[in-house]
């Protein structure tokens, strides 16, 4: 290697590490250096020599430009699972993915042992309505396998005009053989917000991620519910599930939405300027009515911050499975060519000091998703007292009151809206346990002690 090339390779090493370099045909090493700005020679020698016999033994021509881009790449994906390189066009695709609108499937994926892991789809896309879960393991596109594939070129491929379709193969827990699955891919367009009334008095919202709009939008949701519902709600159902994150700051403020006081989430890093403290302001949009929580392996970062906050106040009742677990906060900083790097810069920790990375939160109640069905009962069968005969007469109501509000209250049921347990079970038993809270948490009625 000459001499030449040495002293280049050092001066761009010297660069990329952010310390001064003294060039007199050889480094001259600074021993009162700190161990975080020392030119670590060695590994500099050892990556010189592996380039050098790169660019001349390679069985193909390999351009300085492409070698030092896989060096960069390996650099960050070496680190974490979150932490990557983007070329200008793959950081140009990921601010297009953040508009919240754009041609592809519609899952959240990460890396996991070289193949595409799906961390959760999001609701009413291509991948949902193919039956795509969390948890799924991709390891071909196409038929071409992605093993070695960037987790920026897998998406790139996922990613396309819509109608076109796509066929994956998946590894799914539980299934004794990969399956095949063909996805035609649609316009993304993700609204973080849906609501409706569970029944008279019980909200229910699904965050489906995390965006910058998000806690108003939700708090815009949650008026419309109590105006629907005569201007107050008993309890609210939060839905996390499959949610993946997104903005750290909107999981601040969606919980703050719900707590008084105290600390919703801090973050901590090596710098300085990685430490941030998230603190809640005064007022409770629900007035303290009872929460539950759904979360399950879909459930991560920022859904994981907001249900950890919840959790750690006592706020409400988290329902469902054990989340995701990641509990890192990725920063993504511009470069001077056009592109930028995600790089991981501080873990975060709920109001108690919990940790959950690779952890996840553990719900309060273990509940999974189940299939359930109505059981056949002959009404013929069912008898009451008021069936009997010489059965004695209600003091307080007469057989022909009692039957009308019956009558009555089944057909407001009928109206009204409601969740089967075959449509979500979960979904069910969260609005059976808000119930229950609701009647403890109620005022007593006092009036018979004026009797």
């Amino acid at each position: 290697m000459s001499k030449q090339f040495k002293t280049i390779m050092i001066l761009v090493f010297g660069i990329i590490f952010g310390v001064s370099v003294s060039l007199t045909g050889n480094v001259l090493a600074n021993k009162t250096k700190t161990e975080s700005t020392r030119i670590p020679l060695t590994e500099l020698r050892t990556f010189s020599d592996i380039f050098s016999r790169v660019k001349a033994d390679y069985v193909e021509k390999v351009t300085d430009k492409k070698l030092f881009e896989n060096a960069i790449r390996g650099m960050l994906s070496g680190l974490d699972p979150h932490s990557a390189y983007l070329s200008p066009d793959e950081y140009k695709e990921l601010k297009i993915g953040t508009t919240g609108k754009f041609g592809g499937l519609g899952i959240q994926v990460g890396m996991e042992d070289g193949f595409v892991k799906v961390i959760s789809p999001i609701d009413d896309t291509p991948a949902f309505r193919a039956g795509i879960k969390a948890g799924d393991l991709i390891i071909r596109l196409n038929g071409k396998s992605v093993k070695g594939m960037s987790l920026n070129d897998a998406v790139k491929i996922m990613r396309g005009d819509p109608g076109t379709d796509i066929k994956l193969t998946v590894i799914r827990e539980g299934a004794d053989k990969p399956l095949h699955i063909t996805v035609t891919r649609d316009i993304i367009s993700v609204e973080s917000i849906k609501s409706r009334l569970l029944e008279p008095n019980f909200g229910y919202i699904r965050i489906t991620n995390f965006q910058s709009k998000t806690p108003r939008d939700m708090l815009a949701a949650i008026a419309k519910l109590k105006k629907k519902n005569k201007n107050s709600l008993k309890g609210l159902v939060l839905d996390l599930r499959n949610n993946p994150g997104g903005v750290l700051s909107a999981a601040a403020d969606v919980s703050d939405a719900f707590i008084n006081s105290g600390k919703l989430v801090y973050t901590k890093g090596r710098i300085k300027n990685s430490d941030f403290e998230f603190n809640a302001r005064p007022g409770d949009v629900l007035n303290g009515a009872p929460m539950v929580v759904l979360i399950n392996g879909g459930s991560a970062s920022a859904s994981e911050i907001v249900a950890g906050a919840l959790q750690d106040h006592h706020r409400a009742v988290i329902m469902g499975t054990r989340s995701f677990g990641k509990g890192s906060v990725q920063t993504i900083q511009e470069l001077r060519n056009g592109g930028a790097i995600k790089i991981t810069t501080a873990r975060y920790f709920t109001p108690s000091g919990r940790s959950i990375q690779g952890e996840g939160i553990t719900p309060d109640i273990k509940l999974g998703r189940y299939k359930v069905t109505a059981a056949k009962i002959d009404k013929s069968l069912l008898i009451k007292e008021s069936d009997l005969k010489h059965t004695i007469t209600n003091p307080t109501k007469s057989q022909e009151a009692i039957r009308k509000a019956e009558e009555d209250a089944s057909k407001k049921a009928a109206k009204a809206p409601h969740i089967k347990a075959a449509d979500d079970f979960q979904l069910y038993e969260a609005l059976v346990l808000l119930k229950g809270l609701t009647i403890f948490d109620e005022k007593p009625d006092t009036s018979m002690a004026a009797r």
